[in-house]
């Protein structure tokens, strides 16, 4: 069956004056797709041509024939006039100044994202929240793998996917990774959101946590009653949500009710569903591999969204089996009789509440390496995680005055004359003094508790760097 919205699109497309904010990762497959419907394409980067890798982007376009006009530096936006259809990149706000006035002059503002979405001929998945994004949206498409399905997935998980639209069927599976960056402006249904949870992020971003809990609705705001939205019971701001919905609405971590809905007992998952009202004991605690009580609220999020399209016996062969993902707790190696993990993906205070808390949960000794860039973030539940987590911290980042001023206020008169703490200026100097502090039976983890802009253009550049560094250690 051919893609009617996909060859509407297309006719339309054509002759179109189109600009393209941004020439990252996900919108350089998004011009390479684009170029043949129309050839007119602007690219718009605050960049320079000085810096390497926006250099070796443009001559690989131009050694693959696209013939591109380009507006670089600080005032690249200047140029943006008179255009049919922008892109917006994710890290843009929707309503910067020359944004705004462009499309006031007729433009139509969009992203790769949205554009694929409204595309798509197979139904979509789509997951967002504060933390356990990518876990979830990984293990659901495991499950709908392990079930028999033809999935893709992609978005905020580091995989653009328009330039796959050719190939995606009305039978396929669609799961997509979603940031409040990507939603903030997004007008595009999806049969099945999950939100995991809503804590305060990206405040450098956002103008509020009001904003960025709007950002995030707007992911089931369009859904119908045929549509299925998983929430968390458990978490405070976004299980009220539920009032809001218009589609059939599954809670994980929930009391017994009469919906289709997953929780906990001290021993099992359990699951109840509503066309046969079945409670069934799902999984053992004891049967999943990953550590931490936040990677149960992943698995029961994974199961309520595929209870459509998966057998049971899929689900549990996924979760049975399933190590995590790369830079999430990420064991690397044992050296000198510790363990060492990366949790890169940690950029924010929350998401280092999770990891040291799944530590704990272990009963482990942890040596803490933690630094990054600030997100205007609250650091004081963080401190006292800290304190009662380790006496041994290693920073290096930019936030880690932030970082220490909490653990200080943190920690007890006692507390403070055991603390060992280093500060070092690189990931080797932090590597060398972790392994200093650390003895045998040791967790030592990064957990940055900010981005990674201080050192590094994303969290996959930092983990992979730590995880090299550590893996080059001689015994």
């Amino acid at each position: 069956m051919s893609n009617q919205k996909l060859a509407e699109f297309k006719s339309y497309v054509k002759n179109k004056k189109i600009a393209v904010l941004g020439a990252g990762i996900s919108n350089r497959p998004l011009i390479r797709w684009l170029y043949p419907l129309t050839g007119k394409i602007h690219v718009f980067d605050r960049l320079t041509e000085e810096n390497d890798q926006l250099q070796k982007t443009i001559n690989d376009f131009a050694d693959e024939g696209l013939e591109l006009d380009w507006s670089l530096g600080p005032a690249y936006l200047d140029n943006l006039k008179d255009f049919d259809l922008v892109f917006r990149t994710p890290f843009m706000r929707p309503d910067q100044a020359q944004l705004v006035a462009e499309q006031a002059r007729g433009a139509q503002v969009t992203s790769e994202m949205e554009l694929f979405l409204r595309l798509c001929p197979a139904p979509v998945t789509a997951i967002t929240g504060s933390d356990g994004k990518t876990t979830t949206s990984t293990l659901i498409s495991l499950m709908l793998r392990q079930a028999g399905h033809t999935v893709y997935i992609g978005g905020n998980i580091g995989t653009p996917l328009l330039d796959q639209i050719e190939n995606i069927i009305a039978s396929d599976q669609v799961v997509v990774e979603l940031s409040s960056f990507q939603l903030i402006d997004m007008k595009a249904r999806v049969h099945t959101a999950v939100i995991t949870n809503v804590a305060p992020n990206h405040l450098d971003y956002h103008l509020d946590f009001a904003e960025y809990c709007s950002a995030k609705k707007n992911i089931f705001r369009l859904q119908s009653e045929s549509d299925i939205l998983v929430l968390n019971a458990i978490d405070p701001v976004s299980c009220r949500w539920a009032e809001e919905a218009k589609a059939q609405v599954r809670f994980f971590n929930c009391d017994k009710s009469e919906t289709a809905h997953s929780w906990l007992d001290d021993k099992f998952i359990e699951l109840k569903t509503a066309a046969d009202d079945l409670e069934i004991p799902l999984l053992t605690r004891d049967e999943i591999l990953l550590p931490g009580r936040f990677n149960l609220d992943n698995i029961q999020a994974a199961v309520l969204a595929t209870l459509d399209s998966a057998g049971f016996e899929d689900m549990q062969q996924v979760a049975r089996t399933f190590k995590g993902v790369q830079h999430r707790l990420e064991w690397i190696r044992s050296l000198d009789g510790a363990d060492w993990y990366n949790s890169s993906i940690d950029t924010s205070p929350d998401r280092a509440l999770k990891t040291l808390g799944a530590l704990r949960e272990q009963g482990r000794d942890i040596v803490l390496i933690a630094g990054g860039k600030d997100k205007n973030s609250n650091y004081e539940k963080l401190g006292q995680a800290i304190v009662k987590s380790t006496s041994r911290i290693v920073f290096v980042g930019a936030n880690a005055p932030l970082i220490e001023a909490s653990v200080l206020k943190a920690a007890s008169a006692d507390e403070l004359a055991k603390l060992e703490i280093r500060h070092c200026d690189s990931y080797e100097q932090a590597i060398g003094a972790a392994r200093e502090l650390s003895v045998p039976g040791d967790a030592v983890v990064l957990s940055p508790a900010g981005t990674s802009f201080d050192f590094f253009h994303h969290f996959e550049e930092r983990g992979n760097k730590f995880c090299q560094l550590v893996l080059a250690e001689q015994t």
